[in-house]
């Protein structure tokens, strides 16, 4: 059975900027993998409401999961589920359930806080949304068809995906294999790895530099889910590095 596949929407037009750097897709990619949902595009988009309606549409329609960050918390810029409900063309109203949970929020602060319209905007959400629990700020996230929406603080969303995780029907995980050496040049070993990746088809097979105070080199990894594969692609790798006159280390450079 083919692993179902995802896409990332990084939605905010501070991470264009420069002035935020985007933490969440390393960890994204890294736990989808591990639960057999790989990743395979992402774009990072503006806050401008056509090209959010646009954009989710299109990934939603070429992917088995699309994921947000951004864009839902309370302030002017935050239009995130304004235009999933549009892409959607569902309304864009208040959630029971999450109003409910804000309201009693803010209610227990000390003293007590206004449930005021800035703070409602994180309750309003597209009809018939399924809300995605949130343990750190309680402002949830929520589900519409195949589209998980996000916040994009990073302990926040990474809270928010430890919720998701057990109810996403993944596949086969994603697994490496990595051989690295020291003094290695990726110039020297290009048509070498592309025939491994001609004779491994089905697997990810990629060079990384590396660059260290006591010399650099390149590490070969192979990415897949069948494991003998991955372990015949390592055994080959292995062979190509000796044979060109280096020493092939098995695992990540330190």
């Amino acid at each position: 059975m083919t692993n179902p596949t995802a896409c990332l929407l990084i939605i905010g037009n501070e991470v264009l900027s420069g002035r935020t750097q985007d933490a969440n897709l390393k960890f994204l990619a890294t736990r989808l993998g591990e639960i057999g949902i790989p990743l395979r595009e992402v774009r990072v988009i503006p806050d401008v409401p056509e090209v959010i309606i646009g954009t989710v549409n299109e990934v939603r329609a070429k992917f088995d999961h699309v994921f947000t960050t951004g864009g839902i918390g309370p302030t002017h810029d935050d239009i995130t589920a304004e235009c999933i409900s549009a892409a959607f063309g569902v309304p864009w109203e208040p959630h029971p359930e999450a109003w409910k949970r804000l309201e009693a929020h803010y209610a227990r602060q000390t003293p007590p806080a206004e449930f005021n319209a800035a703070r409602q905007r994180m309750a309003t959400m597209p009809r018939g949304a399924s809300l995605i629990d949130n343990p750190v700020s309680i402002a949830p996230g929520f589900i519409i068809g195949n589209v998980h929406v996000m916040a994009g603080v990073p302990r926040i969303m990474q809270a928010m995906f430890d919720g998701l995780a057990p109810t996403l029907r993944g596949g086969t995980p994603v697994q490496s294999r990595t051989v690295h050496a020291r003094g290695m040049l990726e110039g020297a070993i290009a048509e070498g790895l592309g025939q491994i990746q001609k004779d491994f088809p089905e697997l990810d097979i990629g060079s990384y530099p590396f660059y260290r105070s006591e010399g650099g080199g390149v590490a070969l990894v192979a990415k897949g889910t069948d494991e003998a594969r991955l372990d015949a692609a390592a055994t080959a790798i292995t062979a190509f590095i000796a044979g060109l006159g280096h020493t092939p280390v098995v695992g990540e450079p330190s």
